[in-house]
């Protein structure tokens, strides 16, 4: 566990501004999943949804994604696993693959976290930010995430990384603007998936692993 706990370039939890946000989200409550929901809601709905907002700058390191209140869903993941490092809840970083358009190609990775919780072990969430259509909650042991995988070519994948994987650090970092990010969003196709770790969990039609 204590790898999913480390500060990192990215996952700079031990941040002053981090800090001082996780210590004042986890101040009214006692146990893990309590902290776990605080942090998870705040990053939900006070961090705004790039793509939602049309909102620059790109963000990516976790105290950056804080200083700017906005973010890709990869970066809003950032932020979260941060605020729950700062406050010693294990956090790793989980994808899925999913259409664009609902309706096929193209396709681009979606980024969320699973956290450790004494009581229920690894759970998913997903900090995306709600709109009409999307409504990710934090109700362990369900998991309600952002998005279903429906469609030929979509997957949720099994790992959950200690660090962000690489293409998604790279495709953040090289964006300057919120279109030009949606226009390189990072993709793994099915077929190439085992090279970045990426273990099918579930597949339309089918579970694996």
């Amino acid at each position: 566990m204590q790898d999913y706990l480390q500060p990192s370039a990215i996952i700079d939890w031990q941040h002053p501004d981090i800090l001082q946000l996780a210590a004042e989200l986890a101040a009214p409550w006692e146990t893990p999943a309590e902290i776990a929901k605080a942090c998870f809601e705040w990053v939900r709905d006070q961090v705004r949804h790039s793509v939602d907002y049309q909102m620059n700058p790109v963000t990516c390191r976790a105290s950056d994604v804080l200083r700017y209140r906005t973010g890709y869903c990869f970066a809003k993941s950032h932020l979260l696993a941060a605020l729950l490092r700062a406050n010693e809840i294990p956090t790793g970083f989980c994808y899925q693959r999913l259409s664009l358009d609902d309706q096929g190609a193209p396709y681009s990775l979606h980024g969320f976290n699973a956290v450790y919780l004494p009581e229920f072990g690894w759970y998913r969430i997903d900090p995306r930010g709600n709109k009409p259509g999307i409504n990710a909650q934090f109700a362990p042991p369900d998991e309600q995430l952002a998005y279903p995988v429906r469609l030929p070519g979509e997957a949720e994948f099994e790992p959950i990384f200690t660090e962000p994987l690489a293409i998604v650090v790279e495709a953040l970092q090289a964006a300057k603007t919120w279109d030009e990010a949606l226009l390189q969003l990072p993709d793994v196709s099915l077929e190439r998936a085992e090279e970045y770790s990426l273990v099918p969990r579930l597949r339309v039609g089918r579970r694996t692993g």
